[in-house]
């Protein structure tokens, strides 16, 4: 999915980022990471986790479903970047005004 909110806007450093949904079970990660989270609008907590040396976001999840984690992708330098392409936009009452979304992808006001 591509997020349009404005804090993954200012985060992400681009008009949206770009995730994955991803069973917590089914993915691995070596190394130290670093944690913050924050209110989200809806009352939920937003946390995330991340490198400790660059500051790259690595996922966000929720803390009272930790079950699903929202892998925060970087598709860059890949020969075959269809992968990447989003299937929904979500936050997009929150999208710069000269984004426009493609034809057939679901598109989400806020969080669905």
């Amino acid at each position: 999915a591509a997020c349009h909110c404005t804090e993954c806007q200012k985060l992400a450093t681009a008009p949206f980022s770009v995730t994955a949904m991803v069973k917590a079970e089914d993915i691995d990660f070596s190394g130290e990471m670093n944690e913050w989270s924050r209110p989200a609008e809806s009352g939920n907590v937003n946390a995330a986790k991340f490198c400790p040396s660059c500051g790259n976001r690595i996922y966000h999840f929720d803390p009272n479903q930790p079950a699903l984690i929202k892998l925060k992708l970087k598709p860059v330098n890949l020969e075959d970047d269809a992968i990447f392409e989003p299937k929904a936009h979500v936050w997009v009452r929150e999208k710069v005004s000269w984004y426009t979304i493609p034809d057939g992808v679901k598109v989400f006001e806020g969080q669905p």
